[in-house]
């Protein structure tokens, strides 16, 4: 099926009356999540994992993407008119759109990155749409070796690359893969791990982490750190962008989309690395009589910019997830791991298997675009006072939705025990900067790994130079060990110039 018949019978189905609400919940949830600082689509979606086990998938994922996009958008809320970030892509954001609020300009600003990331955001399911199906026809010619060595990479780079410290991400990927070898072993029917508790038979359900990692660990973290007073949330103003600023805006616009992409759709991807480059950017290309506005009184171009980037990324995100099963982002990982709670297995078959899933999920992006613009600009002054809710109430609220669903999925004492016992673990990681994220994909691609490694070898009979005797899992593999050394040399040469200097 090609891209245009695909998207032609998704939008069949995503228009129907019941996906359309599943989109604007979706979406309404996304935006006030992303509004409230540290809680994002990532614990959010945990939060919903449980109710993949009552709603069918396609109306569950559609429920998930728009959480995803909205909280895209409801970031830069915070970002101008609290200065506090709540996602590591807004962080650029707030470096002008704040100074623009704190002179007044509060409403120009939210209405550029929203205007952006609406832009971005259907530039992005563009890329999807007629992306997704080359990344398959490629996939398609990879054999259990280069599969291997593709999850190698994204070990690597989500976990030594993108973390302040390659030997904490490690760690935590560590623990994800020692999580996802607890069970039987599908191949020797032994149990690993299982401390003979009749319970982790079956494995550690990947939902029940994700909400412990995402929602029980982050809300004891901000509980522990949490400071008394109220922080001061700016005044929107007038919701006035003028010619000039439109004009400002639109190649920011497309600058940022086109740059952000591509970071989402690579391994080593990620919202930060797009967004600084699109700020950066867009402070070299902008006109003499601006620049003094960059760090004083707020530039709008270091708000389109960045903003498009941030949201053209996530975007980007979804192609390897999709079309090779593979996560790059801890929003993704959980998206994951809701496909396989309904025994959906994201790959190059995803297309061809579940054709109705896929494209209905990719039409009702375009849709959640045009919601989130109508629903992000009229309800701004709504979305500010959600800033003003006490975060005391807001984290129990957090931990009892987080319990009632952990225990919904299986009735089970030991998976409450599980929940609170990992919870607590995920606490101190965050306290100690321990990244979150590689212990979902460890967890989720562990498993995956392994019986591609045992594929692989049992077709070339016991060989293990198999990865380094067919080109394209050699390539792979030489682009995870730069990626894992390559940093650690350049700052070690670095280190010597300056020394030598």
């Amino acid at each position: 099926m090609d891209s245009l018949a695909g998207l032609s019978m998704g939008f069949g189905h995503a228009l129907t009356l019941t996906n359309l609400g599943w989109a604007l919940l979706g979406c309404f949830l996304g935006t006030a999540i992303g509004v409230l600082p540290g809680i994002g689509p990532a614990l959010t979606i945990a939060l919903l994992l449980p109710i993949t086990f009552q709603v069918s998938a396609t109306g569950a994922f559609i429920l998930f993407c728009g959480v995803f996009y909205g909280a895209m958008y409801g970031g830069s809320t915070t970002s101008i008119l609290l200065n506090t970030p709540g996602e590591s892509g807004s962080i650029i954001t707030a470096l002008e759109g704040a100074k623009m609020a704190r002179h007044g300009r509060a409403g120009p600003a939210l209405v550029t990155a929203a205007v952006g990331s609406f832009v971005a955001g259907t530039i992005g399911t563009l890329g999807i749409s007629f992306l997704g199906p080359i990344v398959v026809e490629l996939a398609l010619k990879l054999g259990p070796a280069e599969y291997f060595s593709l999850m190698v990479l994204c070990f690597v780079t989500v976990s030594a690359v993108l973390g302040g410290s390659a030997l904490r991400g490690l760690t935590s990927l560590g623990l994800g893969l020692l999580i996802g070898l607890i069970g039987i072993d599908l191949q020797t029917g032994q149990p690993r791990l299982t401390f003979g508790i009749p319970e982790l038979l079956d494995g550690v359900d990947v939902v029940l982490v994700a909400v412990a990692l995402f929602a029980v660990g982050e809300t004891l973290y901000l509980a522990w750190r949490h400071v008394e007073g109220k922080q001061e949330v700016r005044e929107v103003g007038r919701l006035m962008m003028s010619r000039q600023d439109w004009k400002r805006s639109f190649w920011p616009w497309m600058r940022g989309a086109c740059l952000g992409f591509p970071f989402g759709v690579m391994p080593a991807g990620g919202t930060e690395m797009p967004t600084m480059l699109s700020y950066f950017a867009e402070r070299k290309l902008v006109k003499k009589e601006h620049l003094h506005e960059f760090g004083t009184t707020g530039a709008i171009e270091g708000v389109a910019g960045p903003e498009a980037a941030n949201n053209a990324a996530a975007a980007g995100v979804l192609v390897p997830m999709l079309t090779l099963g593979l996560p790059t982002s801890a929003t993704a990982a959980i998206m994951l791991s809701a496909f396989q709670s309904y025994g959906i297995q994201p790959g190059p078959m995803l297309f061809t298997s579940q054709p109705e899933l896929v494209w209905t999920l990719i039409a009702s992006l375009y849709v959640a675009n045009i919601m989130l613009v109508v629903l992000n600009l009229p309800l701004v002054g709504l979305w500010a006072r959600i800033l003003k809710i006490p975060q005391p109430q807001l984290y129990a609220g957090i931990l009892v939705f987080a319990t009632i669903g952990t225990y919904g999925i299986s009735n089970s004492v030991v998976d409450l025990v599980l929940l609170y016992g990992i919870g607590i673990i995920a606490m101190f990681m965050r306290r100690f900067d321990f990244p979150t994220a590689p212990v979902v994909i460890g967890m989720i691609l562990g498993p995956m790994a392994e019986q591609a490694m045992r594929q692989a070898l049992t077709i070339s009979q016991g060989d293990w130079s198999t990865f380094i005797t067919r080109p394209v899992s050699l390539c792979i593999l030489i682009l995870a060990l730069i990626g894992l050394v390559g940093p650690r040399l350049w700052a070690l040469a670095a280190r010597r110039r300056t020394a030598s200097a």
